[in-house]
């Protein structure tokens, strides 16, 4: 790992480079009805223009980083619509990890949110570690009090589990006919706990496009969590264990996670010496989402359209972090689907990484938001393409008393070339696409 000390030197509020990124805000205040702490609090101190404010405050010695500033770093859920909204090209996303860096470093915490990051940064990078958490949870929906379990604060973001494991895949899946690209997958560390459908839906499309995919058996946590939690030391090392796990050399590296693409693709900043930046810019001009590959497939048109209203959720990683807006929704009009409006598509839902459970009140308040945004527009389905929106939202709409179930769109495509639309919509888990069964879609 790199030390303390080279990251308090990388990620000081008061550096050069940061105060100067600090200045390029001219505090227009365009930003502020694009975020969402603000459109709940309506307190300045909690827009990007208001925490801009504090970190120059504290970068020029006028302010401590004492409790209330920390309170209102730590209220940011790092969705990044303000950079889309911002006319100066404020580089926020640099900011406020910089700023969680030097809170970690130089801030006392109170013990019981000490004692809360450590567990969420000791579980939730290792999926033996969560798999082997949730097997009560997997008892309990066996034995029908799933329902009453999820009314506990944290165990109402998790879906109904059909299976608790982590599926063991071959290093290496070959393409349906002669390879047209080699991709190796980033399988995610919630993702192939807790959505073994969506992976194996990545599968069959990637074998139907003729993509040979490598699967890295040595492949752990890429290091968003830690960043999002400003541990520089633990995010540099998962970093530089991911660029060892994927130095073979391939057409992109696939993830169905949004936090994690949007990290990977500029995770160099958080390597020390010029040879790591350099691997990790490499290997950052690798990295697609998953739906922005397979949009550029021309996968044919299923035989069999999606027959559901569909209301599409922009993931905050994806749409305002890198810009992957129209690629979801061509899968969806591919596989045939109605796509309804969605008021404020691209607000966050609240999850953002691991803010829910960091900050549960105020993320419940804006999966209420959006679950009602969702009842509002009459989808019969939602599609969202992340993982943690899709936990969040999924709990926001049982609280609401809407069974409205919540697919990835590569679930959605896949589900429309394999017929199965009963089991893609039903509980999940459900039906056929519980299988481990990766033989690729076919098109009429």
């Amino acid at each position: 790992m790199d030390g303390a000390n080279d990251s308090s030197r990388r990620f000081s509020l008061r550096s050069s480079s940061t105060v100067e990124r600090l200045l390029e805000c001219v505090h227009c205040g365009l930003c502020l009805p694009a975020c969402p702490t603000y459109l709940e609090l309506g307190n300045e101190a909690d827009s990007p223009r208001g925490r801009i404010h504090l970190m120059r405050a504290v970068a020029e010695g006028t302010m401590a980083l004492d409790a209330e500033v920390v309170r209102h770093i730590d209220l940011c859920l790092g969705c990044l619509g303000c950079e889309t909204a911002c006319p100066s090209g404020v580089r926020y996303h640099e900011l406020i990890e910089t700023a969680r860096v030097a809170v970690e470093q130089s801030a006392r915490r109170p013990w019981w949110q000490r004692v809360r990051r450590q567990l969420i940064l000791r579980l939730f990078p290792y999926p033996s570690r969560l798999a082997a958490l949730l097997w009560p949870v997997r008892m309990a929906d066996r034995a029908g009090l799933g329902s009453w379990l999820r009314r506990l604060p944290i165990a109402e973001l998790l879906p109904e589990l059909s299976e608790v494991g982590v599926a063991q895949l071959p290093p290496r899946i070959p393409a349906n006919g002669p390879p047209r690209f080699r991709v190796a997958l980033l399988r995610g560390c919630v993702s192939r706990v807790l959505f073994p459908n969506v992976e194996r839906a990545i599968l069959r499309l990637l074998a139907a496009g003729r993509c040979e995919v490598i699967v890295p058996p040595s492949q752990g946590c890429c290091g968003a969590l830690a960043a999002h939690q400003g541990s520089a030391s633990l995010a540099a090392h998962f970093v530089q264990h991911t660029l060892a796990a994927f130095g073979e050399p391939v057409d992109a590296i696939l993830l169905s996670a949004a936090g994690c693409s949007a990290f990977l693709r500029n995770s160099e900043r958080w390597l020390e010496s010029e040879a790591d930046r350099a691997r990790a810019r490499t290997l950052g001009a690798c990295v697609r989402d998953v739906t922005e590959f397979l949009a550029k497939l021309d996968l044919p048109r299923p035989s069999q359209r999606f027959p559901y209203k569909v209301a599409y959720h922009h993931a905050c990683h994806l749409a305002h972090a890198q810009g992957i807006r129209e690629e979801p929704l061509r899968l969806l009009e591919l596989a045939g689907a109605e796509l309804v409006t969605l008021e404020e598509a691209d607000v966050c839902c609240g999850s953002a990484g691991s803010y829910n459970l960091l900050e549960p009140d105020l993320a419940r308040r804006l999966g209420t938001r959006k679950a009602r945004k969702i009842a509002a527009s009459g989808a019969e389905v939602v599609a969202v393409a992340n993982p943690g929106c899709a936990l969040q939202i999924r709990a926001a709409l049982r609280r609401l008393g809407q069974a409205i179930p919540v697919l990835h769109p590569v679930e959605i495509l896949d589900a429309a070339y394999r017929g199965d639309l009963v089991a893609a919509t039903g509980a999940r888990g459900r039906g056929s696409l519980q299988r481990m069964d990766l033989e690729p879609p076919t098109a009429g």
